[in-house]
């Protein structure tokens, strides 16, 4: 019989030092100079929250409620848990149980393409989720289609390799190799450093297209 579960080898944790880094970094920020790394927009906060961390990848299928929970039981203090609705349906994988187990693992966020379920439970907790709208219909771990754990998947349009830097806030999911994200977040942070000294010369009622004469 095959194994309905592919798992594979957990990743290393991101360096220390990265979640400081991209503390202050905003998602808003990095669309302006990268174009790929974006989970879809339409996967969005249950209330606004930021969460920095490591990517443990779910490929769910169905109706199939296990894998998640066999996902949470590898999960490290600090993950994230990024799970890729595979059939893109309107079944929820992720509700008050997953996020209690998730959270007493150490977890920092879930990010789902897809729905969640429990919404009020999710917003009382203020354990951090990210998904595509809300739905009734879940999952169940009667239901055991197979699934798989720390392999590359699809989220939102993104690949989403196990052991990926995710940086999520009120605007959206930036995913990355850490080392990637490093390079990135000190590329934000100097915008945001250059564009908050511009902000005045704005509010003052000046053009933009005047800085980039002077510039000039």
């Amino acid at each position: 019989m095959i194994e309905p579960y592919r798992i594979g080898k957990q990743p290393k944790a991101i360096p220390e030092a990265l979640p400081g880094l991209l503390q202050e970094v905003e998602t808003a920020t990095i669309g302006h100079f990268e174009y790929v790394g974006f989970v879809g927009a339409e996967i969005t906060p249950v209330f606004p929250a930021k969460a920095i961390g490591t990517a443990t990848t779910v490929a769910a299928p169905g109706r199939e409620g296990a894998v998640v929970y066999k996902a949470i039981d590898l999960l490290r203090p600090g993950d994230v848990l990024v799970i890729s609705r595979v059939d893109r349906d309107d079944v929820a994988c992720v509700g008050g149980g997953v996020v209690a187990a998730a959270r007493a693992r150490g977890a920092v966020a879930v990010i789902v393409d897809g729905p969640c379920t429990d919404i009020e439970e999710i917003r009382t907790s203020r354990f951090p989720v990210w998904c595509r709208g809300v739905s009734s219909k879940t999952t169940s771990r009667r239901h055991l289609i197979g699934g798989a754990i720390n392999v590359p998947v699809a989220c939102g349009g993104a690949a989403v390799l196990p052991g990926y830097a995710v940086l999520a806030d009120a605007e959206g999911v930036f995913v990355a190799s850490p080392s990637h994200m490093r390079r990135v977040a000190e590329a934000a942070l100097e915008r945001q450093r250059r564009s908050l000294q511009l902000r005045p010369y704005l509010e003052a009622g000046h053009s933009i297209f005047d800085l980039d004469r002077i510039a000039s």
